[in-house]
């Protein structure tokens, strides 16, 4: 494994954005040519702006579509700074959760209404239950999903089950990003900035003109910060530190008003270190002298551990045709082919590993030559094909879209984990780092586990919407019917640092062959009640595919867990378009849900004290239900006030651990299973002010965003029985406010160049708010978890012509 080091690109284009932002500038010192007065905003004379929405497969009208969306544009994540898809987790879109697979940024966990991910959906084997797609290709993959955004037009978040457009892993909903097209105009959109915890970030975006109906775009993007908790060991990195870098080239080729030809091909690096796991509270074990309680976000980790960043590379190409075959039928292909390499690094956790245990061997708690800090190494790859056809039909009073998709993607991992730190005297205030051969070089280090999956997806699928002559054409029938067939072949290679050994005592790679097959219906009936206002009654489904557990001795599959929802809603614009009121509510099953249990490890037969993951499907039918509602004003000239709120509650039902333990005991208590990563309230506001002057405009953002706090484990650390007294509860994440502001003197016209300049200073954690948004108790090492980030801000330059 090769350590990461700074290459002089990132820097390079960072520079070159920057001094492309600050050439204009000296023409601002000249007196600028008379300028017309600036014409008003569309959404002064006309009203809110419309928003085109792609969710069903086609451009339209967010208000006219009969679904619950939220749609966050362009410019709505520069008022937030957003450099990837985690710092969304802030609460931007309250029904949208996206999180860190707990420390590493490397990975992330998206659920949307509480479904997605309940433990570890990074496994070659398993799936997330929300799907992730850029410009309609399908990312496979938690991993990678942290890489630096690209030139994005809109992310939409489609809520509830997908199933029946978008197929499997969308039972929780769908996350749609677009990217902007090439224009075939020319045009340089350059960005630099710099800010605290030695950040900076550069994009340049470049539109060629058109040749030969052929048109270009080139993007380059990097983004860095500093670690926000420093490393006490010189020479290692620090903790939630990032260094993103990526480019994108597309090339639309039009011979025809009727065909077209889209070819994109992206790469990207992302580099990043573990978040820090605090120690907020000891447990019964003796703590070390070292292992000191930190109750406050920290800025400097209490000893110093081996660190280097989690490294992910990130390519893939796409090729997107498109054939107006007549004036009512469109004909589309959508081909892709995506690799991904993932090494992780995460020695975040030392602070909460240094405690002992009071033993007959060690009475007093002497905690020399007692290892600590545990080191979480891992290689993953993975590569992935996908084809999609649809064809997209107008007919009088009828609108449709039929398709097929074929999807195959090869993953496989290895993991390894051991200390890296020892303690040197009685009392735990003294350590050294463990030396030797395997500590230099760390592919010599056992391997806990190691697996190998090949999964091959195909479905056929199609919508349509007819619209009865009664009633002025108000009435919208929808239906929609999918098929899915989900083969997955593989094998597991490791666990524990020994071949697995299967039922029958036979030591060896464990084989994985299951197939599943499902069948996603969809019916819709919405009304245009009035101009303006639309309700709508709907019924969907969708699953998260089945799998294997790679941290399980026996590889056992388990089935797709399934959702089931009705939803009912409302999309309103009223005052003249200057209100626009959208709200939904839900309720649905769910079934089959995957749930993780240990169970000791056997050799020969024989039970042991370390113990192994199974998953298994859940017995019973859980619930889940909740309320979205999106508000947006338009008050006055220039200002325009937004606020959403959600509700959220998922109900899993009490599960047996069907495994025994290492007595061979099997238990009958039904434990409590919490969702993870679902706060039962969240809710945003914003105020976005714009002020046209004389050559300039003055814009100004503020937006807060809070939510109730949310479990990170799904089961409680013990549970004895329904009200018994030795029951010791998982507790749940803080309540977290945070706002975020931008203020910029933007389009700064610049003389006679053509060129707009705008200066904007951001801010992200405004008042420095700090909850543990991640908390876990272990009764013995204690109450630990992690904090948000602090407050973060800088300037930036952007210059357009």
């Amino acid at each position: 494994m090769l350590p990461y080091s700074l290459s002089s690109s990132r820097r390079l284009l960072a520079a070159t954005a920057l001094c492309l932002s600050l050439a204009a500038t000296p023409a601002f010192a000249e007196e600028p040519a008379p300028a017309a007065p600036a014409p008003a905003d569309a959404s002064d004379t006309q009203g809110l702006t419309d928003i085109v929405v792609t969710a069903q497969k086609r451009p339209e009208s967010l208000q006219k579509t009969p679904i619950s969306i939220s749609v966050i544009s362009a410019e709505g994540l520069q008022d937030r700074h957003v450099v990837s898809l985690v710092d969304l987790g802030d609460g931007a879109i309250p029904s949208l959760k996206v999180a860190p697979f707990y420390s590493r940024n490397s990975a992330l966990i998206v659920n949307i209404r509480g479904v997605g991910v309940l433990s570890d959906g990074n496994q070659p084997a398993r799936d997330q239950g929300v799907g992730v797609y850029v410009d309609g290709v399908y990312m496979g993959r938690a991993q990678g999903l942290g890489t630096a955004l690209f030139d994005i037009n809109s992310i939409e978040v489609l809520k509830g089950p997908q199933g029946t457009l978008f197929g499997r892993n969308t039972e929780g909903g769908a996350v749609n990003i677009t990217t902007k097209k090439p224009s075939g105009e020319f045009h340089v959109n350059a960005i630099g900035g710099v800010g605290n915890y030695g950040s900076y970030k550069g994009e340049l975006h470049v539109d060629l003109p058109e040749f030969n109906n052929i048109s270009i775009k080139l993007d380059g993007v990097t983004a860095h910060r500093g670690p926000l908790v420093k490393n006490p060991l010189q020479g290692a990195y620090g903790f939630n530190f990032y260094d993103k870098q990526g480019a994108h080239v597309e090339a639309l080729w039009q011979p025809t008003s009727d065909f077209s030809a889209d070819y994109s091909y992206d790469v990207s690096r992302d580099a990043s270190t573990s978040l820090y796991l605090q120690l907020v509270a000891p447990g019964t074990n003796k703590q070390a002298v070292l292992g000191t309680v930190q109750s406050k976000r920290a800025s400097v980790a209490n000893v110093g551990v081996p660190e280097q960043p989690s490294v992910g590379d990130v390519s893939g190409h796409r090729l997107t045709l498109e054939y107006k075959i007549a004036p009512s039928l469109l004909l589309k292909s959508i081909t892709a082919y995506r690799e991904l390499t993932q090494s992780q690094y995460d020695n975040g956790s030392a602070a909460t590993t240094m405690s002992v245990a009071l033993s007959a061997t060690n009475p007093t708690g002497n905690f020399t030559n007692i290892g600590f800090a545990r080191y979480s190494l891992a290689q993953f790859r993975q590569n992935q094909f996908s084809q999609e056809v649809q064809a997209v039909g107008d007919l009088p009073s009828f609108k449709y879209v039929v398709g097929a998709l074929y999807y195959q993607e090869h993953v496989q991992d290895n993991a390894q984990a051991f200390n890296t730190n020892t303690f040197t005297n009685a009392d735990g205030s003294a350590y050294a780092l463990l030396t030797g051969p395997k500590f230099l070089d760390y592919t010599q280090q056992s391997v806990d586990r190691a697996s190998y999956v090949q999964t091959t997806s195909m479905g056929v699928f199609g919508q349509g919407t007819y619209t009865p002559p009664l009633l002025d054409d108000a009435i919208h029938i929808t239906g929609g019917l999918r098929w899915t067939r989900d083969i997955k072949h593989g094998k597991l290679l490791t666990v524990n640092n020994l071949p697995p050994v299967d039922r029958n005592g036979v030591s060896g790679a464990i084989h994985l062959d299951h197939s599943w097959s499902r069948i996603d219906p969809m019916v819709n009936v919405a009304v245009d009640v009035a101009h303006g206002v639309m309700v709508y009654g709907k019924w969907s489904t969708g699953y998260k595919s089945g799998g294997a557990n790679s941290r399980s001795q026996n590889y056992d599959p388990f089935n797709p867990e399934t959702v089931s929802m009705f939803e009912i809603g409302a999309k309103t614009e009223f005052l003249d378009r200057h209100a626009r009121f959208n709200v939904a509510a839900y309720a649905g099953s769910y079934k089959d849900i995957q749930v993780d249990f240990s169970r000791p490890y056997e050799t020969g037969g024989v039970r042991t004290n370390r113990t192994t993951t199974s998953t298994i499907n859940a017995p019973g039918t859980g619930g889940l239900h909740g309320v979205e509602a999106e508000l947006t004003l338009l008050p006055v000239r220039g200002l325009t006030l937004t606020g959403s709120y959600a509700y959220n509650y998922v109900r899993i039902p009490a599960t047996v651990n069907p495994y025994p333990n290492a007595a061979g005991a099997i238990s009958t208590i039904a434990v409590p299973i919490y969702q993870t990563y679902t706060p039962e309230h969240s809710g945003s506001v914003s105020a976005d002010y714009e002020l046209p002057l004389d050559g300039f405009t003055v814009r100004a953002h503020l937006d807060g965003n809070f939510d109730s706090g949310f479990y990170a484990n799904a089961n409680d650390p013990v549970y004895l029985g329904v009200g018994a007294a030795g029951n010791v509860p998982q507790p749940k994440g803080e309540k977290a406010t945070v706002f975020n502001g931008n203020i910029a003197l933007a389009d700064i016209e610049m003389a006679d160049t053509g060129a707009k300049v705008s200066l904007s200073f951001w801010v992200r954690n405004l008042f420095d708010e700090q909850h543990m948004f991640y908390k876990s108790l272990s009764p013995t090492s204690g109450v630990n978890g992690f904090f948000n980030e602090p407050r973060t801000f800088g300037g930036q330059v952007q210059v357009k012509f």
